[in-house]
């Protein structure tokens, strides 16, 4: 199977303002190049003019790296130095050099003023680079920021690289999972569109498939005895093969996929079973598979992933925990309010690494009332991985197309806790400072659908870098209460 998360390949360029002692770079750059921990191919052609630069983008394309540092070692040449991005095929950061190498007059570089203009001459070329908070530093600080960087690098490349493979329309009556594509193709992303019949019938071919077997041992031995339907393990892992393969077939042009999948009401009666613990399975090796075609979902629990290097979901922002449950268990033991925390839910996708002890391939008992005969046993609508979220920090967030075609994200970190839910599905609390305010005044306020990405640890920085590079003008978070939303009535007790 191919892999469906980009390996970042670093390199450095660094760059000198004729004017400049070309020295003071160099030994800049090598520093760095010491400093980092990880794999940083370091380019020989330091660049002050166009002709260097063309040698460094060549140099760097030849060693096969897929993403740049361009290093102001001194006050830097604008011209040559901003082609770079323009010439390179891959993410570039531009950081400096903060002087301190003890020669104020032969060695000071200037580099703080330099990256001014290195700016303002991106902005003039409109080209998209990634800049961090504070660009300059030393050595040790520069390291720094390209550890940073790598993870933004790879979202950014899977974004550049993806194809998201739809089957069916949207369900009735969930217009919040149907957004413009317009905004995939502004970020670079591929969608193929297929229908629900396309899937049964690649499905059907997939019978008696000979991998099947290897497939229902490695479910068996993921969920353990008594924790799965052995009866359903051959359907399952029909299904498993047939989505594999069609994204290995699919992908065309693009080295990445996610799916974005209808997954009722003609799924389960058509197919036998429930798709979610297939579907959970793909997204803990990397590969999203959204529930009810919700595209932006699937972009965003990949971007997750990229960043992660972790398994993710999608889940509802479902319902609010009983006050009895917050006394019983929340209250006085955390530190949240009541609105602070919701329950995140979904019918059983999400990974089985990100799941408590208890959890188990059960049937989805939504569908069992809508599709099965009253009073019946489960029997198409089994096939959801059902228990408690495991406690963990996570970060929710979203990357949405609104109704107009812009593009907005939102991003807060918060924790699933360590408290049952006394439910049903894949489900857990969750406790975000301030929820209350921004269900409010982000989610209800500027209408986001009611699905949201789930990253199991705090990925805030890197994933709001990340939109931002991407171009999202729209980041919203969860503001603390001295700083008000803009629609928020200051009058309120």
């Amino acid at each position: 199977m191919f892999k469906n998360i980009p390996d970042v390949k670093l390199g450095i360029i660094a760059v000198s303002r004729d004017c400049f002692p070309i020295a003071l770079s160099e030994m800049r750059r090598a520093a760095i190049v010491k400093a980092y921990k990880g794999e940083l191919y370091e380019c020989p052609v330091t660049v002050e003019n166009e002709k260097d630069m063309l040698k460094a983008v060549a140099d760097v394309k030849a060693k096969e790296c897929n993403a740049l540092v361009v290093f102001l070692g001194n006050f830097g040449p604008e011209t040559p130095e901003t082609l770079i991005a323009k010439n390179f095929d891959g993410p570039c950061m531009f950081v400096a050099a903060a002087e301190g190498d003890g020669d104020m007059i032969n060695g000071r570089g200037d580099a703080y003023c330099g990256m001014l203009n290195c700016s303002y001459n991106l902005g003039m070329r409109h080209l998209s680079a990634y800049i961090p908070e504070y660009p300059v530093g030393t050595a040790d600080d520069i390291a720094g920021m390209i550890a940073r960087f790598v993870p933004i690098a790879r979202a950014y490349i899977g974004v550049k690289n993806l194809k998201i493979i739809t089957f069916g329309p949207r369900p009735q009556d969930f217009f919040a999972c149907n957004a413009p594509i317009k905004g995939l193709y502004e970020l670079g992303v591929e969608i193929e569109e297929n229908s629900e019949l396309d899937l049964l019938v690649s499905y059907k071919e997939h019978e008696g498939d000979p991998r099947i077997p290897a497939v229902c041992e490695d479910m068996a031995k993921e969920m353990g005895e008594g924790c799965y339907y052995p009866e359903l393990s051959e359907r399952m892992a029909q299904f498993e093969l047939t989505l594999l393969d069609w994204a290995e077939n699919h992908k065309g042009s693009r080295k990445y996929v996610a799916f974005a999948d209808k997954c009722w009401p003609a799924f389960p009666s058509q197919f036998g079973f429930e798709p979610c613990y297939v579907n959970s399975r793909l997204a803990s090796r990397g590969i999203p598979v959204s529930c009810e075609v919700d595209i932006y979902g699937a972009l965003s629990e990949y971007i997750g992933a990229c960043v992660s290097e972790d398994a993710v979901t999608l889940l509802d922002i479902n319902n609010t925990v009983p006050q009895y449950i917050y006394d019983e268990d929340i209250k006085g033991k955390y530190d949240y309010a009541l609105t602070d925390t919701f329950m995140g839910f979904h019918c059983g996708n999400t990974p089985e690494c990100k799941m408590c002890a208890n959890r188990a391939v059960k049937y989805q008992l939504i569908q069992h009332r809508l599709l099965e005969p009253e009073g019946s046993e489960p029997d198409f609508t089994r096939g959801t991985l059902e228990g408690d979220i495991a406690a963990s920090p996570i970060t929710f967030y979203r990357l949405q197309c609104d109704s107009e075609g812009n593009l907005r994200s939102y991003i807060a970190e918060g924790e699933v806790l360590d408290v049952p839910t006394r439910s049903f599905g894949g489900i857990g609390i969750f406790a975000i400072k301030e929820m209350g305010r921004f269900y409010r005044h982000v989610l209800v306020q500027k209408r986001y659908p009611h699905h949201g990405a789930v990253a199991f640890g705090h990925y805030g920085e890197a994933l709001f870098e990340v939109f931002k590079f991407l171009g999202v003008k729209d980041i919203a978070y969860n503001q603390p209460k001295s700083l008000p939303y803009p629609t928020e009535n200051p009058f309120c007790k």
